[in-house]
């Protein structure tokens, strides 16, 4: 008998028995991911705008990003940054049209090799399905890939379809909480993808009567005429939306998808809410109190915020289901990594916009919140500077495992943990590639802590913002005999990045990619090749 042997065998027995083992060793992962959610309508960020008290706990129990970054604020770009560690042109997705290589490296699948579930749940809106990064998925289907608010449609890893009644928030959240309880006892990444707060935005009933006497103030910039600048802001098509409201009796549900797929009962008890609104606003009109623009705007605004506000408590509200099950599982919430973050921030009125795309400040953001118990010091706040890239990088490293060689990103972890800057990144890169859709250029450029230079290089034009002293970034600062050595030394930097980050020239030529079927895409935009008529006029 070999008693040394025997001895070992014994002792990883007793392991295993109370909980032990290797495999329980892995922290668990949970990501939560918004679309849209704007970083002044997280009450931790400290807009004072609203409060999301669930989604907070996650920053005051663990880590706030306060640098956090995209890479090109559009969905699918992003989402896949977050998924591969890289930036667009790498990955393939430069634009909402381009095709998603499902068989590349990212992080769910190198985790999933390593013995971990990866589960996603909700929306994914890349143009391919999630493929086998996944051991399994339900994801939103129809309305172009962003799927339904009401009584969506979803799409399993077996090819299924079905359909559910509610709202998807709600759904998406049952869906997830039934995995977890069924799931949890082998190490798992789960992601948990709302598609809120993507236009068009509809809250679930019991947040409509919400907010109804509350005026809520308007951005500093909500009209802004973009006077120091180049004609691309006022150009874009992304303005906060004035729409006349439409009575119940007068609505034609079939010629809109969202309405047309809600049961007769749905629809009433919407208008029930949304009719007084419209009766208002015919009243308002009528007084000749929405004739000019501004007043139109700040109308606009106040319809917009609110909605979006609704759709964010929706949000806040399911976190809160997904950290109250957790507390319940006090063993399974020591060990569980979870992560809130949304694809990119969100202009809720800054500007003037509502929409993203730009690499101003509310274009360029993201929010990101993170809690480890077991690693993290409550109340942490990361001034690092963070981009999207980064997340997958972070998560394989607290998860025990090398980072691939062609992440760009780099891990966070140790940063997180000190609650100190050891990545030490000095500026961040953003490029925008979607040339011309919502009459937006191709544009890259380079932050800094204090400073932003911004390369619209389809006219060789620039734009650079002292951000310390000028945060609405309303003087563009490009050309101050003043600042001359600081933009001089962001082009160098500006320079470096594309050749750190490997951009092809051939990417800063015309005629410029807006959309494609195949990898990083062939198909011109028209008005992109016109584009000296488009931007210029």
């Amino acid at each position: 008998m070999n008693l040394k042997n025997n001895t070992i065998g014994i002792f990883v027995a007793l392991l295993s028995v109370f909980g032990y083992s290797q495999e329980k060793e892995k922290p668990n992962i949970i990501v939560i991911m918004a679309d849209d959610h704007a970083n002044r309508t997280i009450s931790a960020y400290g807009s004072g705008l609203n409060n999301t008290p669930n989604i907070d706990r996650i920053a005051n129990e663990g880590a706030l990003m306060l640098n956090s970054f995209n890479a090109n604020s559009i969905c699918g770009p992003s989402r896949a940054s977050i998924l591969t560690g890289k930036h667009s042109h790498l990955h393939g997705v430069m634009g909402n049209g381009f095709k998603y290589d499902n068989t590349q490296t990212t992080f769910p699948r190198e985790l999933k090799k390593n013995g971990y579930q990866t589960v996603l749940i909700g929306k994914w809106h890349l143009n391919s399905n999630p493929g086998d990064s996944f051991t399994s998925w339900k994801i939103l289907k129809g309305a172009g890939g962003q799927g339904y608010y009401y009584n969506p449609d979803f799409l399993n890893h077996n090819g299924e379809i079905s359909t559910e009644e509610g709202y998807s928030t709600d759904i998406i959240t049952n869906y997830s909480l039934e995995w977890l309880n069924k799931n949890s006892d082998t190490p798992f990444c789960l992601f948990v993808h709302y598609k809120a707060t993507h236009v068009p935005r509809m809250p679930e009933f019991r947040y409509l009567d919400k907010y109804t006497d509350v005026t809520f103030p308007e951005p500093e910039t909500l009209h802004d005429d973009f006077s120091t600048r180049e004609p691309y802001g006022a150009k874009a098509w992304m303005g906060v939306p004035f729409k006349p409201g439409k009575l119940y009796d007068e609505h034609d549900f079939s010629k809109n998808i969202y309405f047309d797929r809600m049961t007769v009962e749905q629809r009433k008890k919407w208008h029930a809410f949304k009719d007084k609104e419209t009766l208002e606003e015919r009243r308002l009109t009528a007084a000749g109190k929405l004739d000019t623009k501004k007043q139109k705007r700040s109308y606009g605004y106040q319809k917009f915020i609110k909605d979006y506000i609704r759709c964010v408590d929706g949000i806040d509200d399911n976190v809160g289901r997904i950290l109250e099950y957790l507390d319940k599982n006090p063993k399974l919430k020591e060990n569980t990594i979870i992560i809130y973050a949304s694809d990119q921030s969100y202009f809720t009125g800054q500007h003037g916009f509502a929409e993203k795309r730009f690499m101003y400040e509310d274009g360029v953001k993201m929010p990101i919140l993170l809690r480890w118990p077991s690693k993290v010091k409550a109340g942490t706040k990361l001034t690092s500077m963070v981009q999207n890239i980064d997340l997958g990088p972070t998560i394989l490293d607290a998860a025990g495992l090398p980072i691939p060689e062609d992440m760009q990103g780099v891990s966070i972890k140790e940063d997180i943990i000190t609650g100190n800057d050891v990545k030490g990144e000095k500026s961040i890169y953003y490029h925008y590639y979607d040339h011309g859709k919502h009459n937006v250029p191709r544009h890259d450029g380079v932050r800094t802590n204090q400073y932003k230079l911004i390369n619209y290089y389809t006219d060789n034009a620039y734009e650079f913002y002292d951000l310390e002293k000028d945060p609405e970034e309303v003087k563009n600062l490009y050309g101050n005999k003043k600042y001359k050595e600081t933009i001089d030394a962001l082009k160098v930097e500006l320079a470096l990045k594309r050749e750190k980050y490997e951009v092809p020239d051939e990417h800063f030529e015309a005629p410029y990619v807006s959309g494609g079927k195949k990898g990083h895409g062939k198909k011109k935009n028209k008005k992109a090749l016109k584009r000296k008529k488009v931007f210029k006029d």
